[in-house]
């Protein structure tokens, strides 16, 4: 550092200021220093900091389903974000989330010497299992549906859900199904408890949610008992790639979307666009969710105030899937133009962002 230090004319206090993303340095001392530090090939000697800061730039992440969009992007976005501020990661991964095994991967990252853990396992187990459990070490936790928290970071699942089912009321249609997600996920939990307030404000039915797993297959498989049993006109399904199968399910019974059925996914996975036709959905950005996570652990680790967390807003996606319900007076009924279209010329276009009641 002192070698850093002069070559770039500055005070050794700079260079660790710089190194530790401090906001108080001026943009010229910062760019002399960075220049100073590639130039040299400096490298930080991690075992001489922790001796001196009792801080080993060390972050432990926990998960469980990150073969799902939303967690494996999250993990991507903690990972961007520790380096960013240059702390390193170890990950346990889990398949269990009893108590037990939760607590056993909380000890290992804290013998691991960790200055704070994020907890990336969104699922009812694992938030009852890290309830009341003592990780020696400042713990944040992603937890979808929650409410604002000091040690919680989520989007509000249940509005993005209100929102969806909204969306699809405002159309026309008499009432919206819904595809949720597996039991025991805490994503699916509020996803059913948004779409069901919506149906409840609006005096409208809400017929009992049929499940899938997440995946293709099960929209399919399940989309097709779904259709073939209620024949809905528009449905809300929990996560993109079961809408995907719900439009293969469609295709295959020989209904066209949106002419004879209405769909609306969560998550805003980046296919989602180029589904036939184009999804209409609700975004969620799980990678600013693991940013906040990093940013907040790192907060309580240095001590600072912390309020509480504010939830995130997923917003809606306007694409071609979900289009307007009318009952012809002559009898049949039959659905208008997609929606996404159905606004003025050069107002929006059919992938642009859009809240409930924009159309």
């Amino acid at each position: 550092m002192s070698d850093v230090a002069r070559l770039a004319g500055v005070s050794p206090q700079t260079v660790s200021r710089v190194l530790n993303s401090s906001p108080y340095v001026s943009d010229q001392a910062r760019q002399k220093v960075e220049r100073a530090v590639r130039d040299l090939d400096y490298r930080r000697n991690r075992a001489a900091r922790a001796l001196v800061t009792s801080q080993t730039m060390h972050l432990g992440v926990v998960t469980v389903g990150t073969t799902q969009h939303g967690p494996s992007q999250a993990l991507f976005g903690i990972a961007e974000r520790a380096r960013e501020l240059g702390y390193a990661t170890s990950l346990v991964s889990l398949g269990d989330t009893n108590r037990s095994a939760m607590q056993r991967a909380l000890d290992h990252l804290v013998s691991d010497a960790v200055d704070g853990i994020v907890v990336l396992a969104p699922t009812v187990a694992a938030a009852d299992a890290v309830e009341g459990l003592s990780a020696a070490v400042p713990l944040v936790m992603f937890e979808p549906g929650a409410t604002d928290h000091p040690r919680i970071v989520a989007h509000d699942e249940v509005m993005g859900a209100h929102e969806a089912t909204t969306y699809l009321l405002q159309l026309g249609h008499p009432t919206v199904h819904h595809l949720a997600g597996p039991a025991g996920w805490l994503g699916t939990t509020a996803r059913i408890e948004g779409w069901r307030r919506a149906l409840a404000i609006a005096g409208r039915v809400a017929h009992e949610p049929l499940a899938g797993d997440w995946s293709a297959a099960s929209g399919h498989a399940v989309g097709l008992r779904l259709l073939q049993r209620a024949r809905p006109t528009a449905v809300f399904v929990a996560n993109d790639q079961m809408a995907l199968g719900l439009l293969k399910a469609a295709s295959d019974l020989g209904l066209r979307v949106p002419e004879d059925l209405s769909v609306v996914g969560f998550d805003d996975i980046p296919e989602a666009q180029y589904f036939q036709p184009a999804l209409t959905t609700m975004h969620l950005d799980f990678m600013e969710v693991g940013r906040r996570c990093v940013d907040r652990v790192i907060q309580l680790i240095r001590g600072s105030e912390t309020g509480p967390e504010p939830v995130m807003a997923p917003y809606l996606v306007p694409r071609l899937s979900a289009g307007r319900y009318v009952e012809s007076l002559d009898g049949p009924q039959q659905r208008l133009e997609p929606a996404a279209l159905a606004t003025p010329a050069g107002e929006r276009d059919a992938g642009s962002v859009a809240r409930v009641g924009d159309t």
